[in-house]
Order: structure tokens, then sequence, then C-alpha cells
């Protein structure tokens, strides 16, 4: 089983960026962070990479579900999306496979949550 959801698309870094920020709202999902890692690597560690951001997603009706499910679940939220350049120069947006993080955590009631949060995911990623 694959940990994520992506989808390679041909668009401009930026644009993918504020793309995916439209579909999370769209979906439910406001972005917590967005962390810089390419500026991020470059400023502590003087090395260069492709750009990649990493969107911490939240979708507040689903993590609150989860919080109430398994007190401890916030160890595994936001879910993260990341937006990141390939090396021939495409745009891969990846985010988190719910249901796959959720299996390390031993409690039914997570399921279901798991899995509406996984379609919505995807249909973000699809949409892209």
């Amino acid at each position: 089983m694959n940990y994520y959801i992506s989808k390679i698309i041909d668009m401009n870094f930026d644009k993918a960026v504020s793309h995916v920020t439209e579909e999370l709202s769209k979906e439910g999902f406001g972005v917590l962070s967005d962390i810089d890692v390419q500026a991020t690597l470059k400023k502590k560690l003087n090395q260069e990479i492709k750009p990649y951001r990493i969107l911490g997603a939240c979708n507040p009706p689903f993590a609150h579900r989860a919080l109430v499910a398994e007190n401890k679940i916030g160890t595994m939220l936001p879910c993260n999306v990341i937006v990141r350049q390939t090396d021939d120069d495409k745009i891969e947006v990846a985010a988190v496979d719910p249901i796959a993080s959720m299996q390390a955590i031993e409690n039914s009631e997570l399921e279901p949550i798991a899995k509406e949060v996984k379609q919505r995911l995807a249909k973000v990623v699809a949409a892209i």
C-alpha cells in the first residue's frame, strides 16, 4: 500500500501551490502551515534542491472527530500535502494517505474518519 496519493502535472510551481490551496479549500481544508523546504535547506545547510513545499492541511470537523476518538492523534496531524518540482521540471502533488498512516493506531473509530479524509484528499489531487 502506498502511503500517499499523487499526481504529476505540467504547471508553474507557484501556480500549482495556489491551485492546491484552492482545491483543499473546496474540500473544507485550510492550510495551517506552509514549509518552504527549498529555502530552509538553503538557509540552514547551504544546500540547493528544486522547489519543494509542505502544506499542512486541516479539515476542522474531521480533526475534531479524530481527536475525540484518539487524543494522541495530533501527532499525525495535520495532513501533509507536498508540492515539488521533479527532475524533469514537472510538478508533483502528493497527499498523505490517512488510511495508511492510521494503520499504526489500533482504534476502529478512526477508520471511517480516515476513509472520508482520504476520499477528500484524493478528490483534491485529482482536481489539480
